[in-house]
């Protein structure tokens, strides 16, 4: 059962339709339980009365339903947290009515952030926080948050995504639903990850968790990152990590690393300056005929060039969870090729991991309402 001001939801939430705010007054939109009025009453009476002690959760967007509806899920014995999922087109017109934003695949520049009027925190359901202006955020007084994916599963379910494409390409996946549509016995002939050399571009957490899960493949592996310096806090754990790594670099290795690798896998988080760095020269430093997969960002990799390289035949597979625009366009050119494999921006969606991060959105909400320290969350401003 939830409140609502200024909202009607139809469906268990599926759909949402945005009323005037200005109009509503105080009255207040009801949805009543047929198995619990007595709750519903005592709700509505209880935001009548104290309507500045509901916290609001604004979700931006219909994609990635999970996460709304596990943290509706989580909230749903507080009636003091209201959580609503809004389209994106009407998310600057009631912005100023929520004080905990999930931004999602949302852009949240400087002119929607000064409507926020009494947003505290905008977090990702996630790690990423590229779409948030974080200097509009900081000058609005507004807090920007992400997910750390080590403590939810996000990496580690990004992790085996990694895998599922490297594998997918490598035993010829659409070659292989071909043949079992044309009836056919034996073929195509795959390739074996057994003795292949990794290149994992960007070793965070995601990269850390993918190591731990290509070791048992027999494989080498070679990564790099910004800086392999330990931290005394916790320099068993570092130097664990880093002895999952045969061969580590810097930045300025990365053409290097690429063209002795059979697999290149992009974990890096997208920024001014990781855009566009799977580049035709990038690429055409890797050895022909290797496998590229990106489960971190689209923006990573340089359309052109990763479509010329296909033409060319000097890329072997391309393996993409994410695109350089989102939802996936069904007639892009770069998936008419056999050795494209694609899946729709869900390497981190698991029921694991989403519903630990609805339990990080939820406890959020429940600290914002208490006044009590945030946990589970890291702050980038």
């Amino acid at each position: 059962m939830y409140l609502r001001r200024g909202f009607v939801r139809v469906g268990g939430g599926g759909v949402s339709t945005i009323r005037n705010l200005a109009s509503c007054g105080t009255q207040l939109n009801r949805l009543h339980s047929n198995s619990n009025s007595n709750s519903a009453d005592k709700l509505e009476i209880m935001a009548a009365n104290s309507d500045k002690n509901l916290i609001r959760v604004l979700f931006c967007g219909p994609y990635f339903p999970a996460s709304h509806n596990y943290t509706r899920e989580y909230l749903q014995k507080y009636p003091f947290v209201q959580v609503d999922d809004v389209p994106f087109d009407d998310v600057p017109n009631v912005i100023a009515n929520y004080h905990l934003c999930v931004a999602k695949d949302m852009k949240l520049d400087s002119n929607v952030l000064s409507r926020a009027t009494q947003m505290k925190v905008v977090m990702q359901y996630g790690v990423g926080v590229e779409g948030i202006d974080i200097n509009a955020a900081t000058k609005y007084g507004i807090k920007v948050a992400r997910i750390p994916g080590d403590i939810t599963g996000n990496a580690a379910s990004c992790a085996e995504m990694a895998i599922y494409l490297i594998l997918g390409l490598l035993r010829k996946q659409n070659e292989m639903q071909i043949a079992v549509n044309q009836r056919k016995l034996g073929e195509p002939v795959g390739e074996t990850l057994f003795g292949k050399t990794v290149f994992i571009l960007g070793f965070g957490n995601i990269g850390i968790d993918l190591a731990k899960r290509l070791r048992g493949f027999g494989v080498k592996i070679t990564a790099t990152k910004r800086s392999w310096a330990s931290n005394p806090q916790d320099s068993c754990q570092t130097n664990f990590h880093n002895d999952l790594v045969d061969e580590k670099g810097g930045h300025e290795d990365i053409h290097k690393f690429a063209s002795n690798a059979d697999i290149v896998v992009c974990c890096l988080s997208l920024n001014r300056q990781t855009a566009g760095i799977v580049n035709k020269t990038f690429i055409s430093s890797m050895r022909k005929g290797a496998i590229l997969v990106n489960i971190a960002r689209g923006g990573l990799l340089d359309y052109e060039a990763v479509l010329y390289h296909l033409k060319s035949g000097h890329l072997g597979g391309l393996g993409i969870d994410v695109s350089w625009s989102e939802p996936f366009d069904p007639d892009d050119p770069i998936l008419k090729f056999k050795n494209v494999v694609i899946t729709p921006h869900v390497a981190g969606v698991t029921e694991h991991s989403y519903r630990s991060m609805a339990k990080v959105v939820g406890d959020v909400a429940l600290q914002l309402h208490a006044g009590a320290p945030f946990t589970g969350i890291e702050f980038v401003n």
